[in-house]
């Protein structure tokens, strides 16, 4: 694939262009690549000779020490992408933080060489020869910097003592210096490809070191194929960055690309011509919103974090639940998804709120002055998308899940809905996912199926002699949001629509397919790559957490809406593009027969200082007859109210 990106001169060997890039980081944009028939504006160090060739740098080592070839210009917090090549008997890595000091150079290093696939504190002589290195220290997970070098406190107590700063309780938290989860590209296997192009990318903040080899990190888990740390320089290391050539072999390297991670930006703030946007919080509270009439005057309410927020103004809140705002750098709200139904029967809706992740019911006091009762009622939950449907076709939703090895989903016993609700398991005991899940109906025969990220569950007839459902692998992703099951091209067979990872890159929607014998199958037709892929609209985002279905132009079919949910993972880069704008979309459905499938999406921005949490509520709140959008998450609480339509709403990016 290819797609544009300004390159910024950083030196005369980067040119200011436009270009198409065959390789391209799949974490950060970069500020600039090398793009030159030079070597202007790096310099050399030891014993290799250093050239030039058909776009590539080329770097032949004049003794098994080897050399180096050094930017002119220094970062301390840097993102770096290459590809490289190495010809048998060659040795190579990057050093980052160059600094010169008494005796020669010091820097952090990562090693691209078999058996030694690792990062160290390097030390150089005044000739480029090492003279020491030091295994890095194991560091990374979710937090900015590790606790050894914070020098500051734990970044709030938060509600209940959710204090989760880097002083208190980040060293706990690490998962070590693989443990960065970029999403992306995936299908490459993880290693070092001998005398074969490979892909690095570097991710230099702070005092972490997150590097990936050959996209391993770009496919989700633990595994980024090479191991970093923590550099142990209090976060002050300054110099520029250096490719090594050593051994006895030629190593090459193209699409060098690198970005200034100290230069953060936000957007000028945009709403929608289609949407009036009302902030109606400014902090962070929860990742959801639910809609009802919680107060029974007859008009909906809303309810995110420990808030009810009161129509029709919205203005005033009565908490539910204790509370305090968090800090979404180092903490996480406990309130990842709530939903508002009437679960008791005695006529006043409840609220259904996961406590971080167990689910909670919180039972309306009917009107008294008080915070609501509380009762644990589904302890076992591992998803991070909850749905809230009626599988059963009994008329009342249930809770769909997954959780203690299984997917399920549960509902209360109507004799007392504050105990344990009772779980029905549709799958076998498996790996589950702790993201994806959906429910539709695929196979057209009226019972709700359930969706995940690996494929279909078949409901059933009822009284059918089976304990689990009956399962239908098929890729519908790494495990995004909210699967959305409708007919996208209209041709009477439900698709399935979805953000592919939710905490990396991609939107597409599967066209359900059937052979002469009703088999089912489904082909894939891509909406939103990442960085490198061509996508509807030139729209490309990270960290897809949420998305739905509504009929926001009122046309009769479904549109598909979806945003970013910023800082995902606390403020820290274990997800891809973590300070890109928090952006909110929604893509206009387009029954086409032209296109691909015979539909296409098409983008509109709707705010992009906002994103998503992990869930959110698509009504109509004011009875206008147009769609409202609620939203919840580190941003603040904000309702985007539709604009009436006479005629149909025309996307646009």
């Amino acid at each position: 694939m290819s797609r544009k990106r300004f390159c910024l001169l950083a030196a005369a060997a980067v040119t200011l262009v436009v270009a198409a890039y065959a390789a391209a980081p799949w974490a950060f944009v970069p500020d600039a690549k090398f793009h030159a028939s030079s070597l202007s504006g790096w310099h050399t160090l030891g014993q290799a000779q250093w050239r030039v060739e058909n776009g590539e740098i080329v770097g032949t080592p004049k003794s098994p020490g080897g050399g180096w070839l050094v930017l002119d210009k220094s970062y301390q917090d840097v993102g770096f992408f290459s590809s490289f090549k190495c010809a048998a008997g060659c040795k190579t890595g990057l050093l980052f933080r160059a600094e010169k000091t008494a005796d020669g150079m010091k820097g952090v290093f990562v090693s691209l060489n078999e058996g030694d696939l690792a990062s160290y504190n390097l030390k150089l002589d005044a000739e480029g020869q090492e003279t020491g290195r030091e295994k890095l220290e194991r560091a990374g997970g979710t937090v900015r910097y590790t606790a050894l070098n914070a020098g500051r406190g734990n970044g709030g107590g938060g509600a209940a003592g959710r204090g989760r700063g880097p002083a208190a309780g980040g060293m706990g938290r690490m998962g070590g210096g693989n443990s960065a989860s970029y999403g992306g590209r995936a299908g490459l296997a993880i290693g070092l490809r001998a005398e074969e192009w490979n892909s690095v990318q570097v991710i230099l903040d702070a005092d972490i070191l997150r590097p990936s080899l050959n996209d391993a990190g770009a496919s989700g888990g633990g595994n980024t194929g090479i191991a970093g740390g923590s550099t142990g320089d209090q976060s002050s290391g300054f110099g520029p960055i250096a490719l090594y050539a050593g051994g006895t072999g030629e190593v090459r390297f193209k699409d060098v690309s690198f970005k200034d991670l100290r230069i953060k930006e936000e957007p000028a703030e945009h709403v929608s011509s289609n949407f009036r946007m009302q902030r109606i919080s400014d902090f962070y509270y929860g990742w959801s919103a639910a809609a009802a009439d919680f107060n029974h005057d007859g008009i909906p309410d809303i309810a995110a974090g420990p808030f009810i927020y009161l129509g029709p103004d919205y203005t005033k809140r009565e908490e539910f639940t204790l509370g305090q705002t968090f800090n979404p750098s180092t903490q996480y709200a406990s309130g990842m998804i709530n939903f508002a139904y009437d679960y008791t029967g005695d006529g006043w809706p409840d609220i259904l709120m996961t406590d971080s992740r167990p689910i909670a019911l919180y039972v309306n006091p009917r009107g008294e002055s008080r915070r609501w009762n509380k009762y644990m009622v589904l302890p076992g939950i591992t998803t991070e998308e909850v749905l809230f449907r009626d599988v059963d076709g009994d008329g009342k939703p249930e809770v769909v899940f997954g959780g203690n090895g299984v997917i399920a989903y549960a509902k209360p016993d109507p004799a007392d809905p504050t105990k344990p609700w009772v779980v029905h398991a549709v799958s076998d005991k498996i790996i589950v996912n702790a993201h994806g899940i959906g429910v539709g109906d695929i196979n057209g025969d009226g019972r709700m199926d359930i969706l995940t990220a690996s494929g279909w569950y078949e409901q059933p007839a009822k009284g059918a002699d089976q304990n689990t459902w009956t399962f239908h692998p098929e890729y519908f992703g790494r495990g995004g949001a909210e699967m959305c099951v409708y007919d996208v091209n209209g041709d009477g067979l439900a698709d399935v629509v979805t953000s592919i990872e939710a905490h990396g890159w991609g939107v597409s929607w599967f066209e359900q397919k059937r052979d002469r014998d009703g088999t089912i199958s489904f082909v894939e037709h891509p909406i939103m790559g990442d960085l490198a892929s061509k996508s509807a609209g030139g729209v490309v985002f990270s960290e897809p957490h949420a998305d739905t279905i509504a009929d926001i132009d009122g046309d009769g079919i479904p549109d598909f809406v979806v945003g970013k949910r910023y800082w995902s993972h606390e403020e820290s880069y274990a997800d891809p593009d973590p300070y890109g704008p928090a952006v909110l979309y929604w893509y206009r459905t387009v029954r086409d027969k032209s296109a691909p499938g015979g539909a296409r999406f098409e983008p509109e921005l709707i705010h992009n200082r906002s994103g998503v949490g992990s869930h959110f509520q698509v009504v109509d709140l004011n009875h206008d007859g147009a769609m409202d959008i609620i939203t919840s998450g580190d941003r603040g609480t904000f309702i985007f109210w539709g604009k009436p339509h006479a005629a149909k709403l025309t996307a646009h990016k």
